[in-house]
């Protein structure tokens, strides 16, 4: 019997508000050193744990990562959690994503803040049954306690859970949005694209 190959496809989501060169370069490392076929970003529609976060319209911020993924032929964007009302949880993403594309493997990119408070997700055994899970770590956590945490939920949820070794970019979306409040250049800290939309619709 011919076994089929089974298609490898990495799922970055999160509010993009705005998508920055960071994202880039970490869904550029997952994708390489997992030997994935495509990285799909996923803007978030209602996020449970976003509540008190003020971002833009979801229209905004899905052109902005349309944008910064336009020369990458690897790079993709999902609508999914943008396009479905309510709060959105990632279980029910990945759930809805498998049984459109039952053969495929995915890979769900998360930092490791998210490493920490994941047992609070929405069914967290859920999304351990749908995906691997790959771990990107920033300059200042301590790769003791991650190894740790990685070990626990491996034993608690039965999850495969790997680390992604990126080069170090410290920089977040607030950060950026901080230097446009300021009139402050973040030149470099994203796509030129992304840049001159958010000058030209004013945004932050």
């Amino acid at each position: 019997m011919i076994q089929r190959y089974k298609k490898k496809v990495g799922i970055l989501g999160g509010t993009f508000n705005p998508i920055h060169n960071g994202h880039l370069l970490l869904a550029e490392s997952a994708y390489e050193q997992f030997h994935l076929d495509r990285v799909i970003f996923l803007p978030s529609g209602n996020p449970p744990h976003k509540e008190n976060v003020s971002y833009v319209d979801a229209f905004h911020r899905c052109n902005m990562v349309k944008l910064a993924i336009q020369d990458n032929y690897h790079f993709g964007i999902s609508m999914e959690e943008v396009e479905r009302p309510g709060i959105t949880y990632t279980a029910d993403t990945l759930r809805d994503m498998r049984r459109a594309e039952p053969t495929t493997e995915f890979f769900f990119i998360i930092g490791a803040d998210s490493l920490f408070t994941f047992e609070t997700w929405y069914q967290p055994d859920r999304i351990c049954k749908y995906c691997t899970l790959l771990v990107a770590t920033r300059e200042g956590h301590d790769s003791n306690e991650v190894e740790k945490k990685i070990s626990d939920l491996r034993a608690k949820f039965h999850a495969d859970i790997f680390r992604i070794i990126s080069p170090d970019f410290d920089i977040s979306s607030r950060l950026i949005r901080e230097r446009i409040a300021s009139k402050r250049s973040v030149k470099y800290f994203l796509p030129l694209p992304v840049e001159e939309y958010i000058k030209t619709n004013s945004l932050y």
